[in-house]
């Protein structure tokens, strides 16, 4: 009797030989330019500074992705990938699990942003890492690429991603439609990624963004999740998953509109009709987006970084015993302030982290993940002194995170300092060697040492890897 059994990979290749006619292949400049582009970037050699910058955001995902394994989003992410672990393709890091394509790009992607570890792009609102990286990872796995063709996948998908959420517009287009940056700039930024891994040519690029753009959605309910996994989905698990899932689609034979950027009910007129496309192209292959990226040197929200930054300055500058201290006045941006003010979670609780850094002069991964410690009474009593200012001038200087911090001592004497460029920014980033020591950190406890430290090494020589497969013995954890 014949089986009529079929895994997913079997379906693509075959699928695959059978591509379904199109109906049209008109399309717009701006496709026809940004198609181009993503057909060619498999190809095409990173500058040294983007390459560099790619190595360091894949080595900060693949650390927040590990670390992310021991927190709860992170644990239902790896138990959803072991329930769907039939087909044998990609690694779901820090598991033992292989699972299919789909499922590792989404389980990974909800490791990454597990809490508040991954990198930032600031001028499109998003969080490109958790879910960039995890697509590019499996749909390497899938189609067994090289090294480099993971690199330029992933710059690639930052590249996109970014820009099309800076074309729709953020924070107005936010406020207006209640849509979340962060799902959209996933989405079309993990299709991008994965659709380089699968040698996608310049028509079916274009049939991808129309996939993406289906699939886009995503909406700002996730700032009233307390417990982080909605928000690990938003941000990271479900783009990815879009992402990967299209690109799939159309290398398996799937055929779509020429053009979903232009023309009658095209995406833009539905999401932003007053947009200018021509910003989805702005300065492509010259500007590369992962050069604009953050790593964060704090494992806490973003609003967070600069008061942390500028209280360690502080305490570096004078060092203080907790008891010196009468109060702690932080001033962030009124929008940014009202993200982390008293909240539930420590690692998005201003008050709280601060609290943390003057009786820790430090504020560990640990600390930022230590629940029942926001009811300690130590805590609590320097976390009384805080006081959290929203300040309308700030707001005017977003996306830049300014934050003013001003420490009051018991004789009477003022400590301020203002930070104007977070560590980890593109205006001051942190160096390969603070990268490392950030990764090792956060991966260690995990992985252990040694595989640790073949991973760092793997990551940062990725060009020279004949399969991205080869990561798998030192991602996973048996």
């Amino acid at each position: 009797m014949r089986s009529n059994n079929i895994t997913r990979r079997s379906f693509v290749s075959a699928a695959a030989a059978f591509p379904l006619a199109a109906a049209s292949t008109a399309s717009s400049p701006t496709t026809a330019r940004l198609s181009s582009y993503m057909s060619e970037a498999g190809r095409q050699p990173l500058p040294e500074e983007a390459l560099e910058k790619t190595k360091q955001h894949i080595l900060d995902t693949f650390a927040a992705i590990v670390s992310g394994s021991q927190l709860a989003p992170g644990r239902f992410a790896i138990n959803f990938a072991r329930a769907h672990s039939a087909e044998k393709t990609a690694t779901v890091v820090a598991s033992d699990v292989v699972c299919g394509a789909i499922e590792a790009a989404f389980s990974n992607a909800m490791l990454a942003h597990s809490d508040e570890t991954d990198d930032s792009h600031a001028p499109s609102e998003s969080h490109p890492g958790a879910s960039v990286v995890p697509a590019s990872l499996a749909a390497g796995e899938q189609f067994n690429i090289d090294g480099s063709r993971f690199l330029r996948a992933v710059a690639l998908g930052y590249d996109v991603g970014t820009r099309v959420t800076m074309t729709v517009g953020v924070g107005g287009f936010q406020t207006a439609n209640h849509i979340s940056t962060h799902a959209l700039a996933g989405t079309f930024g993990s299709a991008a990624a994965a659709g380089c891994a699968a040698g996608l040519n310049e028509r079916q690029m274009r049939w991808l963004i129309d996939y993406a753009s289906q699939q886009a959605s995503g909406i700002k309910t996730w700032q009233r999740d307390s417990d982080h996994i909605e928000k690990a989905f938003l941000f990271a698990g479900m783009p990815a998953r879009n992402g990967i899932t299209a690109a799939l689609l159309v290398q398996a034979g799937a055929t779509g509109v020429d053009d979903v950027l232009s023309g009658q009910d095209n995406f833009l007129a539905g999401y932003a009709p007053q947009a200018d496309p021509a910003n989805l192209i702005e300065k492509l292959g010259e500007r590369y987006e992962i050069t604009r990226t953050n790593i964060k040197k704090w494992t806490v929200g973003s609003p967070i970084q600069a008061p942390l930054d500028a209280l360690e300055i502080i305490l570096k500058r004078r060092p203080l015993d907790p008891e010196q201290v009468q109060s702690v006045i932080v001033r962030v941006a009124t929008s940014e302030a009202s993200l982390v003010n008293n909240r539930e979670m420590p690692d998005i609780c201003m008050q709280h982290m601060i609290a943390v850094m003057l009786l820790d002069k430090t504020a560990s991964f640990q600390a930022a993940h230590d629940k029942p410690r926001m009811q300690d009474p130590a805590i609590l009593k320097q976390r009384a002194k805080v006081q959290l200012i929203p300040d309308a001038e700030l707001e005017r200087r977003l996306p830049a995170r300014v934050a003013i911090v001003e420490v009051t001592l018991v004789d009477g004497s003022r400590l301020s300092e203002t930070v104007k460029a977070v560590r980890g920014t593109a205006e001051n980033p942190m160096p390969r060697e603070e990268v490392i020591a950030k990764s090792r950190d956060l991966m260690t406890p995990v992985l252990g040492a040694e595989r640790c430290a073949k991973l760092i090494q793997a990551t940062l020589n990725l060009e020279k890897l004949k399969s991205v497969r080869e990561l798998r013995p030192w991602l996973q954890r048996t």
